[in-house]
């Protein structure tokens, strides 16, 4: 289940820093049950932050679509069902080395987490609903 976001609601929360992006995409992501990836004929995108080598990740498929420019424009939004990510993608990534770049942002790389911490946050989470 996607829904779509306006352009104001979109700007209020690209206003907000790399914690309450990640408080949000939490929310989202557990409330839609999706989480969002650029794609291209190669498979995931990937970006270099600091140390680690992420896979981007985006609580909506607008926020994905934002980043898809320059480098990327021909990336396409992808969803994963979180009950894939949960199956494949969390040891998938902790195996190939890989981190998380949280709900980067044109300008911002977004934080920087470990896969098993990512769904540390979304158990925590679902737990308190």
């Amino acid at each position: 289940m996607t829904h779509s976001i306006d352009q104001q609601r979109m700007n209020s929360i690209l206003s907000n820093d790399n914690t309450q992006r990640y408080k949000y995409l939490i929310k989202e992501v557990s409330s839609t049950e999706l989480v969002w990836i650029l794609t291209d004929e190669h498979g995931c995108v990937m970006l270099n932050s600091d140390d680690e080598d992420c896979v981007p990740i985006w609580p909506n498929e607008e926020f994905a679509t934002l980043w898809a420019t320059g480098d990327w424009q021909d990336c396409k939004p992808q969803s994963i069902s979180l009950k894939k990510w949960h199956a494949k993608w969390t040891d998938g990534l902790a195996e190939d080395e890989l981190a998380i770049a949280v709900f980067p942002i044109p300008d911002q790389d977004g934080l920087i987490v470990y896969p098993d911490e990512f769904d540390y946050e979304l158990v925590k989470y679902r737990k308190k609903k």
